[in-house]
């Protein structure tokens, strides 16, 4: 049964913006946000697609594309038969920012299996950030690799890594795991410094990362040195704070 409550959450006039992405996005984002916060709690059954349609004012065509997103990403479940529900909360991804693994290696130990959608890839002229970040000069060249990484097919976080040209030649032969190709070739970094500041989301990278322009997401600067000392890879991630945690661990220094 449809509660007013119901209604007012699927008002078109309420989430529809022009200009903010296809309406099948806007949907998604809407009742995703919704299931976040739990405005639609577990176990919810979703309107049907014809009611859902009239009650948001768009195309069930458009709400077929919405809902299949929500599915793909977990957060409904289709029962054939019976309609569509909301997903038990999955648990969080958490990253330790004490360890040196890559996300490939963390979603492996995981048991998820990690994608990636290359965005930039190839040799380049190095910018002011990347001489003063690598220690290089300006007529010398830079490997850059941006990909949009994902786990179990639901978005994650968006990375731009730039490394020297002598420690990764060949960036078009990094397909998954940018460490793994490091490690192949004995340059794989020893240790790094990080840090984590909190952004927001530029139109582009809200509709890789399907969250809306404006959302606050983690954004993570890292340089990693080999064990000699020297800087060999600076990477810039932008991580979606509502599925993705960061944990480290304190120690109490000894005293005297």
């Amino acid at each position: 049964m449809v509660t007013p409550d119901d209604i007012s959450l699927y008002d078109p006039s309420r989430w529809l913006e022009p200009g903010k992405g296809p309406r099948y996005l806007q949907l998604y984002r809407m009742i995703s946000e919704a299931i976040r916060t739990g405005q639609l709690p577990e176990a919810t059954q979703l309107p049907a697609e014809r009611q859902l349609a009239e009650q948001t004012g768009v195309s069930r065509v458009t709400v077929r594309k919405a809902v299949r997103l929500l599915a793909e990403e977990g957060l409904l479940e289709q029962r054939h038969g019976a309609g569509s529900f909301v997903r038990a909360a999955a648990p969080r991804l958490q990253q330790s920012l004490s360890s040196l693994v890559s996300f490939s290696e963390n979603l492996r130990e995981r048991g998820q299996r990690a994608g990636s959608v290359v965005l930039e890839r190839g040799l380049f002229t190095p910018n002011n950030e990347e001489i003063l970040a690598l220690g290089l000069s300006p007529a010398s060249r830079v490997a850059r690799i941006k990909r949009l990484r994902s786990a179990d097919d639901v978005p994650m976080a968006i990375e731009a890594s730039s490394l020297p040209e002598d420690i990764l030649p060949h960036p078009e032969r990094v397909a998954t795991s940018l460490y793994d190709v490091l490690r192949a070739g004995g340059r794989a970094p020893t240790r790094a410094i990080q840090r984590v500041t909190a952004v927001n989301l530029a139109s582009a990278e809200a509709d890789h990362l399907r969250m809306k322009t404006g959302d606050a997401v983690l954004l993570i600067e890292r340089t990693a040195y080999l064990a000699h000392g020297r800087p060999i890879e600076f990477t810039r991630g932008l991580y979606r704070s509502d599925i993705y945690d960061f944990v480290s661990e304190l120690r109490l220094d000894n005293m005297a």
